[in-house]
């Protein structure tokens, strides 16, 4: 079954690029400037930061939807991000090189699946969580932190 990851549109967060450090820290955000890679994981482009690139470190609602699912968490972005990751059928490093814990989710934002595992394994338990007819889509997190890593849907072949 082919499969679509995609990280988040840098268009919510490029008010906060170049912002002075007091103003993003009256929103809540902290710049920070990546030392080591991996460590800091973009939502963006789906990578990680290389050392001396600067992140934004802040709370991003991820899944929006009206149930007990509600759910927020802290989330690295690349400052300066311009296009955000989209492949069918290629889980992109930052996952692959970490345990990852997968969310399926039914339109209405209930969890219908859950499941865990090496970021490089994840195709089996993507085929598995889309062979139920009641996901329609499936959140990845980075399972040690627990915060939200990207977004993959079903595609469906015409």
């Amino acid at each position: 079954m082919l499969f679509r990851i995609t990280g988040l549109s840098p268009c919510p967060f490029r008010h906060l690029f170049g912002q002075s450090d007091v103003k993003l820290s009256a929103l809540g955000v902290e710049r920070h400037v990546a030392d080591a890679s991996p460590g800091y994981p973009d939502r963006i482009e789906l990578r990680d930061a290389q050392p001396g690139e600067s992140v934004l470190l802040l709370n991003y609602l991820h899944q929006p939807a009206r149930t007990a699912y509600r759910s927020s968490h802290a989330i690295y972005v690349l400052e300066g991000a311009r296009k955000r990751y989209d492949r069918i059928d290629d889980i992109p490093e930052a996952l692959c090189s970490r345990l990852i814990s997968l969310r399926g989710f039914s339109g209405a934002g209930q969890m219908q699946e859950a499941d865990i595992g090496p970021g490089d394994s994840l195709e089996p338990l993507i085929d598995r969580m889309f062979a139920n007819p009641t996901v329609s889509y499936i959140h990845a997190h980075y399972a040690k932190p627990g915060c939200f890593a990207a977004r993959i849907d079903r595609v469906v072949s015409a």
